[in-house]
């Protein structure tokens, strides 16, 4: 590390600690040949994410279009910003898990099912454009099924209400 003050490339750190929640470590440096301190980070490099599209060619994940288009399928809807950045973190965050190479299906069903769980309404939207819908009979098709999930989605905290209920 290269003193800011004088270019100096020896310095002495004279302390450590983890910073930004434990995602970088700080130290505070005293360069050799002016004696001046500095501060320096630390933090571990982002695995880069890479998205196969349909055609077979390859580019870098862009949170910023997860962003955009989620913010489409909610306009005029009661979700806020805060919302919708939360859900685009989860979505990179599920994709790093998965490798460094992802496909736009894989994407896509992610923002799907995060999406769902946020508003209905902007899941509809979204997998409309998503699966690309051509007939009303798709729109059908896919109410259906999420109003399938959501019976069963109450039926299942039902049970285990009936469950908590018998072992009172």
């Amino acid at each position: 590390m290269r003193c800011p003050w004088c270019g100096h490339p020896e310095d002495k750190v004279i302390d450590s600690r983890t910073a930004e929640g434990g995602a970088a470590v700080r130290r505070r440096r005293q360069c050799l040949s002016c004696g001046r301190r500095f501060t320096t980070f630390e933090r571990s490099e982002q695995a880069g994410l890479t998205v196969v599209k349909r055609d077979g060619s390859k580019e870098p994940f862009d949170k910023l279009k997860v962003i955009t288009g989620v913010q489409k399928a909610i306009k005029n809807r009661p979700v806020d910003e805060q919302q919708v950045l939360a859900l685009a973190d989860r979505v990179e965050g599920k994709l790093l898990r998965k490798g460094p190479v992802v496909t736009t299906q894989e994407v896509g069903v992610e923002v799907l099912t995060l999406l769902r769980k946020l508003d209905e309404v902007a899941y509809m939207r979204f997998a409309s454009v998503y699966k690309d819908f051509q007939e009303i009979t798709d729109f059908e098709r896919e109410l259906g099924i999420l109003l399938q999930k959501r019976d069963q989605a109450g039926r299942n905290r039902a049970t285990a209400a009936q469950r908590r209920r018998a072992r009172a």
